[in-house]
């Protein structure tokens, strides 16, 4: 196969682009559809039934179901294997590398998206939409000096272009178990102040070291401060009582508010991000969800994420908006078994793949890290099928603006290309022919894919999690590795010796991209 220098492939997207920005022009003349985001967390390829999950494992209807009725990528990605920089990307439209500050964001984080570029929420603002986030955040609150629990928290998702937010604030395994609605901490007491610190703040501060024995679920490695729920997490905090959260009601709080905000935004176009957090660790499904799998918790939680997906859509049925929304199905990076808890997530995975047909996972610049399920689904406009297109998350911020007739600024999106056509199922519409995949913040470690070669870069010269159903460990790698994805998909079989031209080539091209600040064109 003939592979274009990075240079070409810039003026490709651009023809590509210009053509999405058409239908978009045709499309939104009539009327401007809501747009749906759900994103799943630490879900991969192989982990729902229509990416090749076993029944007797995990069953997903709601998904399948978007997927039989929608569009099912076989290249579909995130642009990083670790949560804050998927998200980072996803919203801003720009590699996470290029950015101090974008790996997986500490409880006390300063707000990683500060104001001022645009983002993907601004940008569908200016074309009319109201938008909110609703799930997990896990992108900081705050100023330079972090958040302020018990004042106003900002900046934070309204100062980058949500008109509403619900969150919570970091992920569930960092303190604190609190709700963050819009500015504050929901149902905060001031008499009762809210304290979140890295050091333990006294001496008889239950945590998982020292009262293990009353854990209901036990830690593995690094989750062993502060206990809540009966669960140890990473960091202190101390008060907010009457505003900390039960683990198992999560999933039904965000579809509880999204729900209610889309009912109360139906008669305009409207951008939801869904969030979801069940699969993160610690993994607690609500306790109708438990034994609903073959498998551990882990697989429980899944059902319970194919259950919010039915009922977001159960709403939009209700409320005769279907046919006039976009759904977008994906996850922030691929799986992973032990995270720190033990839930017997791998004693109980038996033959299941979550994975599918990949190595790596979360941590992992193999395609199984940020490979992972990728669906479309709009009623009437998008054909079913199966598309072999590349397509990104971080391709939603142009892709969403051609769709919603917002021109992008010359500095906006940086990474992001409009593959709008291809995600809507277009003929002839093309993806992406090349894009980075990075493991954590700017860590160094890179996947560069071009067609059917993917060239990883481990300038730590070590990969992590490349085997997702064994317990997390770092392998010896090479710096630099080139394999041919046609003949192996799980990156065993180093071929730059036999292809030294190409092997060059893709060096130097991603370098490229990684000096050059941006690569949209």
């Amino acid at each position: 196969m003939k592979h274009q220098s990075v240079f070409s492939l810039f003026t490709h997207v651009a023809v590509i682009s210009t053509a999405g920005l058409f239908f978009a022009t045709q499309a939104g003349a009539a009327s401007k559809p809501n747009i749906i985001v759900i994103m799943a967390d630490d879900l991969g390829y192989g982990d729902i039934g229509c990416y090749g999950a076993k029944p007797k494992n995990v069953k997903t209807p709601h998904i399948d179901k978007l997927a039989a009725n929608g569009l099912k990528f076989t290249s579909g990605y995130c642009s990083a294997s670790t949560c804050t920089p998927t998200r980072f990307s996803f919203l801003t439209g720009k590699y996470a590398f290029r950015q101090k500050g974008t790996g997986i964001a500490p409880p006390n984080s300063p707000a990683v998206i500060q104001p001022g570029p645009e983002t993907l929420p601004s940008l569908l603002k200016k074309g009319g939409y109201k938008t909110a986030v609703i799930g997990k955040w896990h992108l900081g609150l705050g100023g330079p000096a972090g958040p302020d629990w018990n004042g106003e928290l900002k900046p934070g998702p309204r100062e980058i272009g949500f008109d509403y937010n619900f969150l919570l604030p970091t992920t569930n395994d960092r303190v604190p178990q609190v709700y963050v609605e819009n500015h504050r901490v929901k149902n905060l007491d001031p008499k009762d102040p809210l304290w979140v610190g890295s050091k333990k703040p006294s001496p008889d501060h239950p945590t998982g070291k020292t009262h293990r024995s009353t854990l209901k679920m036990d830690w593995s490695h690094g989750h062993n401060s502060t206990i809540h729920n009966g669960i140890s997490r990473i960091g202190f905090y101390t008060g907010g009582h009457k505003a900390r959260f039960r683990d198992e009601d999560l999933a039904d709080e965000w579809v509880k508010q999204s729900n209610i905000w889309i009912e109360a935004n139906k008669d305009n176009p409207f951008f939801l991000f869904f969030s979801s957090h069940d699969l993160h660790v610690p993994r607690i499904p609500h306790e109708r969800f438990r034994g609903k799998s073959g498998l551990s918790y882990r697989g429980d939680v899944i059902v319970q994420l194919d259950w919010c997906v039915g009922e977001l859509v159960k709403t939009l049925d209700r409320l005769k908006l279907s046919k006039n929304t976009l759904i977008v199905f994906c996850s922030d990076n691929g799986p992973v078994g032990d995270d720190g808890y033990k839930d017997f997530a791998l004693e109980k995975m038996g033959d299941h793949q979550p994975n599918g047909p990949f190595s790596g996972g979360k941590y992992s610049v193999l395609e199984g890290g940020t490979r992972t399920p990728f669906i479309t689904y709009w009623p009437g406009r998008i054909k079913k099928g199966v598309s072999k297109e590349m397509v990104c998350t971080i391709d939603l911020a142009a892709s969403f603006s051609a769709l919603a007739g917002v021109n992008l600024p010359e500095a906006a999106v940086p990474d992001s290309f409009n593959v709008l056509g291809a995600l809507l199922g277009e003929k002839g519409a093309k993806g992406r022919d090349h894009l980075v995949q990075q493991d954590n913040g700017r860590g160094g470690n890179y996947g560069y894919r071009e067609g059917n070669w993917k060239l990883q870069r481990h300038d730590a010269k070590r990969k992590r999690n490349v085997n997702v159903t064994e317990k997390l460990a770092n392998s010896p790698a090479p710096r630099f590795a080139l394999f041919d994805l046609s003949e192996d998909v799980v990156e065993k079989k180093n071929v730059a010796e036999q292809n030294p031209e190409t092997f060059e080539r893709m060096k130097k091209e991603l370098q490229h991209i990684i000096d050059a600040g941006r690569s949209r064109p």
